[in-house]
């Protein structure tokens, strides 16, 4: 339970994607590692830990090893979960209430966000007094806003079917008619500065609710944006056990997947290729050798995957259902929405095999799409052997999403093991783990 409950923290200081990195990047200083900067110069020593933030809301940390650097095994998340983008000048007067202007961010379950507390955080860029531009976070930390539903009475159709507008059904009530003009003034304050300081933000809502362990036998966890942190803290804390191992561990956490990955700190971004040449750059080798080790290296990209619904069971693919609390989930599709084949899958599951982590299998019912995630756009930009994986989990995308406990548990420590393993590619089609 020791990991549930760090996970469940976790999430709660993570009300957003910067948070997260905050987060991540607090936890790699505490146990050593050293922070670069993109726009200096790296000078790397063998053995050293460093890592590296990208718009504050994306993250890759490594291990330089003290022998060759031969390959590198990556681990790969994302930071962001569906909610809603606060707009430039929030303030709507509606029927003598202030509400705030929002739009989506990804697909999200729209019925979940209705009727619970939720608040406001993100980022300001601010004007200091000495005339620099900085990031401050911010996080109002109390309920601060509501979506309120229409009544049945005034819509009697609606648990027939109901198509929500973002703009008209989904806008966060934040006040009476004396709460106008004081969005702006709670958001310079929370970042310490006059409203007039605040030159330009990225605001969210988040859901309040904390996580919480619960059923029969305290088998499930529910908590907001499972989807994708949960793999982000038990990436993390896999990364973390263990130092001197074989080739280079990669962490990384990557920003926008929820909205395709398309941004500079996204997955189908420059950095991870960027960070993994200066690697081998700064390690003297010539540029052949990066071709080398990207040839001989392995990604898992960690994002989470459907359980079977009790109350839907014909939503799920009949021969792989999916079960809360049955292991890592490991996703194949045929159209490469997913980066597994029988490669990356094989040597995968001999890594489960090797850690005691029981090992799941996803696809999809051939008659409906799927989403997809981070591995293939990744492999877009820095392509190796990867293999798509999850934790099954109920309610995917809703504002309060439900996993198992014992799959924390299973994760950390296949990916442990992974971190933990040499993988050797002897030919095309030939691997040898040791």
């Amino acid at each position: 339970m020791r990991l549930v409950q760090g996970l469940l923290e976790f999430i709660e200081k993570s009300p957003t994607s910067f948070h997260a990195v905050e987060q991540v990047r607090q936890e790699l200083l505490e146990h050593g590692f050293q922070e670069l900067r993109e726009q200096e110069m790296w000078r790397l020593e063998q053995g050293g830990q460093y890592f590296v933030t990208r718009n504050q809301s994306s993250l890759i940390a490594f291990q330089v090893p003290r022998g060759e650097i031969g390959s590198f095994r990556i681990v790969a998340s994302h930071s962001d979960s569906p909610t809603f983008k606060i707009k430039e000048n929030p303030e709507k007067e509606s029927s003598g209430y202030v509400q705030l202007n929002t739009e989506r961010y990804g697909g999200m379950l729209c019925a979940s966000w209705f009727d619970r507390p939720l608040s406001v955080a993100g980022r300001v860029m601010i004007r200091t007094d000495s005339g620099e531009i900085q990031s401050r976070l911010v996080c109002c930390g109390r309920d601060l806003v509501l979506i309120p539903n229409l009544a049945i009475h005034m819509n009697r159709t609606v648990n027939d079917g109901y198509a929500y507008n973002a703009q008209t059904d989904m806008l966060p009530l934040y006040g009476g008619p004396g709460a106008k003009g004081s969005f702006d003034r709670e958001i310079a304050s929370l970042a310490g500065v006059e409203p007039e300081q605040v030159l330009c933000s990225d605001l969210f809502l988040y859901n309040r609710m904390k996580g919480t362990v619960w059923g029969a036998q305290n088998e499930f966890i529910s908590a907001p944006r499972l989807d994708d942190l949960e793999c982000a803290y038990t990436s993390l804390q896999a990364f973390l056990d263990g130092n001197d191992r074989p080739g280079v561990p990669v962490y990384a956490l990557f920003d926008n997947e929820e909205v395709g990955s398309g941004t500079k700190q996204g997955a189908d971004s420059s950095f991870l290729e960027t960070v993994l040449r200066r690697i081998v750059s700064s390690a003297g080798l010539p540029e052949e050798q990066f071709y080398a080790a990207i040839a001989s290296s392995f990604m898992i990209s960690a994002d989470n995957a459907h359980a079977i619904h009790p109350n839907h069971p014909d939503k799920t693919d009949p021969t792989n259902p999916v079960r809360i609390n049955g292991g890592v989930v490991m996703k194949f599709n045929a159209n490469q929405k997913y980066t597994t084949d029988a490669v990356s899958g094989a040597v995968f599951r001999e890594i489960c095999r090797r850690a005691g982590a029981p090992l799941q299998t996803f696809v999809n019912r051939s008659d409906m799409l799927g989403g997809s995630t981070l591995g293939n756009i990744a492999n877009s930009h820095v392509s190796l052997n990867t293999v798509d994986i999850g934790l099954p989990q109920l309610a995917m995308h809703s504002c309060y999403e439900t996993a198992g406990v014992q799959d924390v548990e299973a994760m950390t420590r296949a990916l442990t093991t992974f971190y933990n393993t040499e993988i050797t590619t002897l030919a095309d089609g030939s691997y040898r783990l040791s």
